[in-house]
C-alpha cells in the first residue's frame, strides 16, 4: 500500500485513526516530537556530558514507535518509520547542548536562549535540506549501504511481529529500570561512587561491544602509562591530566584512519558510480520537486547567515566559509555513513578550524560559531541521508519523512539549550573548563570529552603550541599506518581485532577520555559479548535488537533520567 495515499481502513485496533488522515499524522507527530524525541533527546544530551559521544535514538524511537502503530499491521512500518525519523532528529539536535557548554568553558558571552535557538534552527534547517540533495546520488545511484539504516529497516519490519515486539519492549524496559535505579542509588551508595560506577557508560559499552569497548579500554591504558613520559619532555605539567594531550593525539589518531578509509570509500563510490544506473524517476514515494529543495536550501542558508551576524554578531566570512563546508563535508560524511557507518563530525569541525585559521581566524568564539554549522549541519544531514536509506528500503515517502524530519529539528533546537541550561544548573561541575584542570580535579562522571576536543583545538588560536602540531601529526601517522595495515590483515579474530591491531576510531576514545570512563565502557562491551556467545541467536535479526543492546540502551536512557530528576529535584529544593 502506498503510505501517501489517502485515509484508509483496515485491520487495527479500534482507537487508532485512519492511515493518511490528520489524526493520523498528528498521533504520528506528537509521539515523536513530545514523547519519543524528548526522551531520545535527554538521553542524547546526557551522553555527550558524561561521555562526548551518544547512541542515534532510531532504535529505541523504531522500536517504542512500532509498538502505537502495530495495529496498522505490515503498514504500520511506515508510521514507526516517521515516528523514529523525528525523535531521532530531537535527538541528533539535544545532542549539540555541547556546543553552549563550549561557550561556557571559554568563558565567551551568553546570548539570550531565544536567539541560541534561532541560531539551531536555522543551522538544522539548513542541514535538512543539504541531506536531501545528496540523498539521490547516495541512496538512490551509489546505493550505499547505510548499515544503520538497513538494521532499522529490520528492525521496523520485524515489530510487525507482536511477540517480537513485547520481547524487545521488555528487554529494553528492564534496562531503563536497571539504569534510573542505578542512577538514582549513585546518590546514596558510597561504594559506586568509589569505585567510580556509571550506568550509561556500561549500558554503551552493551551496545558497541568488546570489539569497541576493550580498544576503548586499551587506549584509555596506553594514554595513562605514557603520563610520565609526557610530562618529562614537556607536553604535559606535573598532575595535568594525560588526555590534555593524548586528545590530540586521538584527533589526529581519527584524521590518519579516515584518510585511508576515504580514499578506499571515494575509489569505490567512484567505480560504483560509473556503472550506475540513474534511477527511475516515475516512482511517486520518491519524487521529490528539487526547485523547491534549492529554494529551502539557499533561503536557509541567507538565514543562517542573518541570525549568526545580525543576532550573535559573528563576522560574514566565517559564517559563509562555515556553510560552504557544509557541501562538501555533507557529501564527504554521508559517504563515510553509507559505508562504514561512521560520521567523524569532530575530525570535520577540526579540519575547518584549520582551516579558517589558515585564512586568519584568531577568535575561538567566532571559531566555535561558524564551526558549529559544520558540527549541526552535517549531523543533520547524515541523519537525513540514514533516513531515507531506510525509507528507500521500506517504499515511505519522502516528501513525508523530509517534514517529519523538519519537525524533529524544530523541537531538538529548543531542547538542546533548554537541557544545556538544566543540566549546567543541576550540575556545577559542568561549567568548570577542564581543559585547564589537573589530574586530580577532573571530574569522575562527566568526561565531556565531545566539548574538550572543541574547546581544546579552539584553544590553540589564541595559544600556540608548537608541540600540539607535532602530537596531531604522530596521531595522524599511527591512525595512518594502524588502519592500513587493518585493510591490508582483515583481522578476524578477536584479539588481533581487539587488542592487537584495534581500530583506530576505538583506540582513540581511551585518549578523549579519563581512565575509569573508557574502563567501564569496555566492562561492558565484554559482559554483553559473554552473553551473546553464551545467548541463541534469534530468527537472524540485526544486533542492534539484541537482548544486551536493547538492555544496554535501557540503562542509557535510565541513567539520563535519573540525573535529570535528581538535578530538577536539586534546583526545586534550592529555590523553594
Amino acid at each position: 500500500m502506498d503510505a501517501s495515499s489517502g485515509p484508509v481502513t483496515g485491520k487495527r485496533w479500534a482507537w487508532l485513526p485512519a492511515q493518511g488522515s490528520w489524526r493520523y499524522h498528528v498521533l504520528l507527530a506528537a509521539t515523536g516530537m513530545l514523547v519519543l524525541g524528548p526522551l531520545a533527546g535527554v538521553t542524547a544530551a546526557y551522553m555527550n556530558f558524561s561521555l562526548g559521544f551518544f547512541v542515534g535514538g532510531q532504535v529505541l524511537a523504531g522500536l517504542l514507535g512500532s509498538a502505537v502503530t502495530a495495529g496498522y499491521g505490515a503498514d504500520g512500518k511506515h508510521g514507526a518509520n516517521y515516528i523514529q525519523t523525528a525523535a531521532a532528529s530531537v535527538a541528533s539536535m539535544s545532542g549539540m547542548a555541547v556546543l553552549v557548554q563550549a561557550m561556557v568553558w571559554m568563558g565567551l558571552p551568553q546570548p539570550p536562549a531565544w536567539q541560541l535557538v534561532a541560531y539551531f534552527v536555522c543551522v538544522g534547517m539548513f542541514g535538512v535540506g543539504v541531506g536531501m540533495l545528496y540523498t539521490p546520488v547516495l541512496v538512490d545511484r551509489l546505493r550505499l549501504a547505510f548499515p544503520s539504516g538497513l538494521a532499522v529497516a529490520n528492525i521496523l519490519r520485524a515489530l510487525t511481529d507482536t511477540r517480537l515486539l513485547r520481547h524487545s519492549v521488555r528487554q529494553l524496559g528492564s534496562g531503563g529500570i536497571a539504569g534510573l535505579a542505578a542512577g538514582l542509588a549513585g546518590s546514596r551508595l558510597a561504594f559506586l561512587g568509589t569505585i567510580e560506577f556509571s550506568a550509561s557508560t556500561f549500558g554503551a559499552g552493551m551496545v558497541v561491544g568488546a570489539r569497541i569497548g576493550v580498544p576503548a579500554f586499551l587506549g584509555g591504558v596506553i594514554s595513562w602509562a605514557l603520563q610520565p613520559f609526557f610530562v618529562s619532555i614537556g607536553w604535559l605539567e606535573a598532575g595535568d591530566p594525560f588526555r590534555k594531550i593524548t586528545f590530540l593525539i586521538a584527533l589526529g589518531t581519527i584524521l590518519g584512519a579516515a584518510l585511508v578509509d576515504l580514499a578506499i570509500i571515494f575509489r569505490r563510490a567512484f567505480e560504483t558510480a560509473r556503472g550506475a544506473r540513474a534511477p527511475e524517476e516515475d516512482q511517486e514515494w520518491r519524487r521529490v520537486h528539487r526547485g523547491r529543495l534549492w529554494l529551502w536550501v539557499l533561503a536557509w542558508a541567507g538565514l543562517t547567515l542573518a541570525t549568526g551576524h545580525l543576532l550573535l554578531r559573528q563576522p560574514l566570512f566565517f559564517l559563509a566559509l562555515g556553510i560552504a563546508l557544509v557541501f562538501l563535508f555533507a557529501l564527504v560524511n554521508g559517504i563515510s555513513v553509507g559505508v562504514s557507518d561512521s560520521n567523524p563530525i569532530s575530525s570535520a569541525f577540526v579540519v575547518a578550524v584549520v582551516l579558517m585559521a589558515l585564512l586568519g581566524l584568531a577568535d575561538p568564539g567566532v571559531g566555535l560559531m561558524a564551526g558549529a554549522i559544520l558540527l549541526v549541519s552535517t549531523s543533520v544531514a547524515c541523519d537525513m541521508q540514514q533516513d531515507r536509506s531506510t525509507g528507500w528500503r521500506l517504499g515511505t515517502p519522502r516528501v513525508l519523512q523530509f517534514r517529519y524530519q523538519v519537525l524533529g529539528v524544530l523541537v531538538g533546537a529548543v531542547l538542546a539549550v533548554v537541557f544545556a541550561r538544566l543540566f549546567m544548573a543541576a550540575y556545577p561541575v559542568l561549567v568548570q573548563d577542564q581543559t585547564v584542570m589537573k589530574a586530580g580535579q577532573q571530574p569522575v562522571e562527566w568526561t565531556s570529552a565531545m566539548t574538550y576536543k572543541f574547546v581544546g583545538v579552539l584553544r590553540s588560536l589564541t595559544d600556540d603550541k608548537p608541540y600540539q602540531r607535532t602530537a596531531i601529526v604522530v596521531g595522524i601517522a599511527i591512525g595512518f599506518a594502524i588502519e592500513v595495515l587493518r585493510k591490508w590483515i582483515r583481522p578476524q579474530r578477536f584479539v588481533v581485532d581487539a587488542v592487537l591491531l584495534p581500530s583506530p576510531y576505538a583506540l582513540s576514545f581511551g585518549g578523549f577520555v579519563n581512565l575509569p570512563t573508557s574502563m567501564w565502557l569496555g566492562a561492558g562491551g565484554v559482559v554483553a559479548s559473554l552473553i551473546g556467545l553464551r545467548a541463541p541467536k534469534q530468527r537472524d535479526l540485526p544486533e542492534d535488537m539484541s537482548g544486551t543492546s536493547l538492555f544496554g540502551g535501557g540503562l542509557i536512557a535510565g541513567d539520563a533520567i535519573a540525573a535529570l530528576a535528581i538535578g530538577t529535584a536539586g534546583l526545586l529544593a534550592a529555590v523553594f
